[in-house]
């Protein structure tokens, strides 16, 4: 029977270390999305410095959250933990699309390929924002280049064909990435034939002002 106690001590002690652990991650993954949010709302605004800072600062918290788990396996592919380094990866796209820039790659960031992807797809999403604002800034060509953009991006992603189980639940993301898109390309037909009407006006206003 002392060898009972001796078992059980080991594991309380092993169980004492994973629920601190799983709470160390919990806040850290809270405190990732919530930069991650930040960084993207200031790209948003042309705020550059600003965002590229909150993501310097969201590139640490998630080696801190990496860290702390590597002796838990179970913990780092936790949805908690997966969810945050997913929203790390939609920041980094965010702005790397917005400032005409290279996507970083998965091992540059040190991130799985599942959260990668998964990232990777709301990044392109999240450009839908950007691609109405440079219209009502009367901006269509920036609005044609982030839309190319997230077509590309959408393409390669339409290549993985793989279960959920292995890609994270990827395919429903694409699905909502294609709405995204057709909804994009729809708005930026009618932004550019807008533009087209209002020059053959001008263009009409100035050859009958000439006569």
């Amino acid at each position: 029977m002392n060898q009972l106690d001796t078992i059980a001590q080991r594991i309380q002690d092993d169980f004492e270390a994973r629920n601190d652990a799983r709470d160390g991650a919990l806040r850290r993954s809270r405190e990732l999305i919530r930069t991650c949010a930040t960084a993207i709302r200031a790209s948003h605004r042309d705020e550059w410095d600003t965002a590229h800072d909150l993501l310097t600062e969201a590139d640490e918290i998630a080696g801190e959250l990496q860290e702390a788990l590597a002796p838990y396996p179970d913990l780092m592919v936790a949805g908690y933990t997966q969810d945050a380094l997913k929203e790390m990866v939609e920041a980094h796209v965010t702005l790397a699309i917005a400032s005409n820039t290279t996507i970083p790659e998965p091992e540059a960031l040190g991130i799985g390929y599942p959260a990668y992807l998964n990232g990777l797809c709301e990044g392109a999403s999240e450009m839908r924002r950007r691609c109405l604002d440079e219209m009502r800034r009367g901006d269509t060509a920036e609005a044609e280049r982030l839309l190319e953009a997230m077509d590309e991006i959408y393409d390669m992603l339409g290549t993985f064909d793989f279960p959920d189980a292995i890609t994270g639940g990827l395919r429903r993301r694409v699905d909502q990435l294609r709405g995204v898109l057709e909804r994009t390309r729809g708005d930026l037909t009618n932004s550019l034939r807008q533009d087209r009407l209002v020059q053959a006006l001008e263009e009409f206003e100035g050859r009958v002002s000439s006569e």
